[in-house]
């Protein structure tokens, strides 16, 4: 049975979050605040963490903070904010979707579906991805950089690993949502920018000339590794 951790203050929205959970099949642990929910998660390994934001001591960004340092367990984002330097301040921190309140449980549970589908790993891929300097690790889920190694969230692993499927070919943002969040999130292109920007932060030498991640500029991104000679600059403007 999937267990689903719900981190949140709210005490009538947990119990009618545990109660409709339940009924649709999951085994629920819900925890109050950030501290015990931590607990809860290194003891129990749950299949997924609801975690909301605004919490009193600690708050969601601090928990989700801790749970990276540890963990690429999904982390869905409950928030009551929905302006952008929040909804990035989330991913930047590794959060996998969010959604803001008011929701309906059958959206909530659209999301955890949808997470947990893309979180499953594919036991027909092959073990290691090398493409240039870039080698990516699917068994373990390690990337490398030369003798770098490269810290991911896992929205951010799965993008690049998508990216270097297809390397060499321009894939669009409307298909890398396709892939790396679910056809459900087709509405949701702004994703894609987001965390192309994110990736580059992290993979690249130099974010703002990029070497592996390239933009073509109205038709999506390519993975293909340049020769440093190669590398011009203005590929970052659109994303």
């Amino acid at each position: 049975m999937t267990e689903l951790l719900l981190i949140d203050d709210d005490e009538s929205l947990t119990e009618l979050l545990g109660t409709y959970f339940e009924k649709q099949g999951y085994s629920v642990r819900i925890t109050r605040n950030g501290g015990e929910g931590l607990r809860a998660m290194f003891t129990h390994h749950p299949a997924l963490v609801v975690l909301d934001v605004t919490m009193p001591l600690r708050d969601g960004w601090e928990i989700l903070s801790r749970i990276r340092e540890m963990s690429d367990l999904p982390v869905i984002m409950l928030t009551a904010r929905d302006e952008e330097p929040n909804v990035l301040r989330g991913f930047s921190l590794g959060a996998d979707d969010y959604v803001t309140k008011p929701f309906s449980f059958a959206q909530l549970e659209a999301r955890i579906k949808a997470v947990l589908a893309r979180s499953g790993r594919n036991e027909d891929q092959p073990e290691v991805l090398r493409i240039g300097e870039m080698r990516v690790d699917l068994r373990t889920r390690q990337v490398q950089r030369g003798e770098t190694q490269i810290q991911l969230t896992p929205t951010e692993f799965r993008l690049l690993v998508t990216l270097m499927h297809h390397a060499g070919e321009v894939v669009s943002p409307d298909e890398l949502v396709k892939e790396v969040w679910g056809p459900q999130y087709k509405e949701e292109v702004g994703y894609v920018r987001r965390y192309i920007w994110h990736l580059r932060q992290k993979i690249e030498p130099d974010a703002e000339n990029p070497r592996f991640v390239h933009n073509e500029r109205g038709f999506g991104y390519r993975f293909q590794e340049l020769e440093e000679q190669k590398v011009s600059s203005g590929d970052t403007k659109d994303g």
